[in-house]
């Protein structure tokens, strides 16, 4: 099984996919809760390059609450990540976690079904970067 949601823009930089992915999420009632430039901190870091990299932690507030009713230790699994980054083949992929794949390891078939949910909005956010 993938783990995670996936999709591939050759014509677009890196900026441009940023924000029409914030706007995919926000369209679909995620906020972004946490934002990790991965590049920027590698260099801080370990003086290391790389192709721009960013993870945004994105939270839909009614589903987290849903979920951490059900399983109160699930926040550690939580928010669900969105990942943006340039391949270095003139391309930008953007990545969402599948929820269900990461709820496996919980074996909870409550929080599979708001799992399920959750992918399905991801996927609709995927879908409309």
């Amino acid at each position: 099984m993938s783990y995670t949601i996936d999709r591939t823009f050759k014509d677009s930089g890196f900026d441009a996919i940023t924000e029409r992915t914030r706007a995919a999420l926000a369209d679909n009632g995620f906020g972004v809760l946490t934002e990790i430039d991965v590049a920027a901190t590698m260099k801080k870091k370990l003086d290391t390059d790389m192709p721009p990299y960013l993870i945004l932690g994105a939270c839909n507030p009614k589903m987290a609450y849903e979920a951490i009713g059900i399983e109160p230790r699930i926040g550690a699994m939580l928010p669900c990540n969105v990942i943006i980054r340039d391949t270095g083949a003139g391309e930008i992929t953007v990545s969402a976690v599948d929820p269900v794949a990461s709820m496996q390891a919980v074996g909870n078939q409550r929080l599979t079904e708001v799992a399920g949910e959750v992918r399905a909005m991801l996927q609709t956010v995927i879908r409309n970067v």
